[in-house]
């Protein structure tokens, strides 16, 4: 970490947050979960809808927000379901995704009324078939597809490559009978999502435009089959910055050449044939969070300073169980005085592994034993997304506090500490 990437992290409201409240904390503003919500929707096509992907965070706080904002709940387990749930969503306001799912929570699904799938193949379809057939329900589902090329511009490739996600384009175009619907699942749909964290208008825009171009191929071959397509999720792919200082792209430019390539691409979407669908995850919710955590003890090792936090990979380790490259290195930000003597210092957390590393260069103020510090922008793959499993570490708190409402107190908002709700009192 170079020294310019430090920032002081200022009177900001988690700081402010800070005196009543345990660490480490995960502290979400829902006031920039709104703005972003408001900022996605000013870019995509009036009239479009959108998911928001509970993977990104399945707190029930920021959920409820989306789901009074409009928003739809993407869901890929009994967990975010259950999540979806307590937020506000329900099922019928749900897309259930992932690539396998179990007997079981497929039926549980359908007996909380979801009835949108995505599916990923013949086999998939009628599993689906079955399922409700057994609960006593129709379903539809959206049939995933995996395009034959990825699309230019991707960050983490999605399609076009051997994968556990969707039927490959060129199977569905020689068996499109095989995808047709079931006497208990209706072929709503397609399900495409080329890539993700792009923050570039023109990488949108081309992913998108590969996307319907596929889309129409697969309308045209299940047509003959007597399959009639109403429903078009593009996905998504909206980037943001994660644990680096930083505000979301603006991203307005892209609505009005979107509309133009839906009204050329997808006739009649104005009119809700095909009802045209987005998700987002991080875009929605990643600047909403700050963690917030201790310093332990500060040392020289081998001529190194050497910080070691309450928080490491456990807390916030970016899914580095999913082989992230390049490693994290969070920016850590501290209420310090401009001017204060520099540490060249490894920064570690308390685990019992060499592992536990966020940084091996970081610039950071002559930090003392009990200051706090924070990483910015993990509202999305936080917590969650971490080791947490890993040497039985407790939790960090999660606090949900609302800057459009500077009257409520912090002390009054809900502590969500370990999984269980805890109301803090002055």
């Amino acid at each position: 970490m170079a020294a310019s990437t430090y920032a002081r992290l200022g009177p900001s409201a988690a700081l402010k947050a800070l005196p009543r409240l345990p660490t480490p904390a995960y502290v979400y503003d829902l006031a920039e979960v709104r703005r972003n919500h408001a900022l996605l929707r000013a870019a995509l096509p009036e009239g479009t809808g959108l998911y928001y992907s509970l993977k990104a965070n399945p707190h029930p706080g920021i959920g409820r927000v989306l789901a009074e904002g409009g928003a739809r709940a993407e869901v890929c387990s009994s967990g975010e379901l259950a999540a979806a749930l307590d937020a506000g969503w329900t099922g019928a306001q749900m897309l259930y995704t992932g690539p396998g799912k179990r007997d079981a929570e497929i039926r549980t699904a359908l007996r909380h009324g979801v009835r949108q799938f995505s599916v990923d193949s013949p086999h998939a379809l009628d599993q689906l078939d079955r399922l409700a057939a057994e609960t006593g329900v129709s379903a539809a589902a959206l049939l995933r597809v995996n395009d034959d090329h990825p699309a230019p511009g991707q960050g983490l490739a999605m399609t076009g490559v051997s994968s556990q996600f969707g039927a490959d384009l060129a199977w569905v175009l020689a068996e499109p009978e095989r995808f047709a619907g079931r006497p208990r699942v209706e072929l709503a749909g397609l399900h495409l999502y080329m890539g993700t964290n792009l923050t570039a208008v023109d990488a949108l825009l081309g992913q998108f435009a590969h996307a319907l171009a596929s889309s129409r191929k697969v309308a045209d071959a299940l047509a003959a089959h007597g399959v009639r397509l109403r429903i078009l999720d593009l996905g998504g792919g909206f980037g943001a910055p994660f644990a680096r200082a930083g505000a979301n792209a603006d991203l307005t430019a892209l609505r009005a050449p979107l509309t133009a390539l839906l009204d050329a691409d997808a006739p009649g979407w104005r009119d809700g044939t095909p009802e045209v669908m987005f998700e987002s995850g991080r875009y929605l919710v990643g600047t909403s969070g700050t963690l917030l955590c201790t310093v332990l003890d500060v040392k020289r090792s081998q001529g190194k300073d050497v910080v070691v936090l309450e928080s490491g990979i456990n807390h916030l380790g970016g899914n580095s169980g999913l082989r992230r490259l390049p490693p994290l290195t969070p920016q850590l930000l501290h209420d310090g005085e401009p001017g204060e003597p520099m540490l060249d210092a490894l920064v570690a957390g308390p685990l019992c592994t060499p592992l536990d590393t966020w940084s091996r260069n970081a610039a950071l103020p002559a930090l003392r034993p009990g200051d706090v510090v924070g990483v910015p922008n993990v509202g999305a793959y936080g917590l969650s997304a971490s080791l947490i499993g890993f040497l039985g570490h407790p939790l960090p708190a999660e606090v949900v506090i609302d800057g459009d409402r500077p009257a409520v107190p912090a002390t009054c908002t809900r502590l969500v500490l370990n999984r269980t709700t805890v109301s803090l009192q002055e």
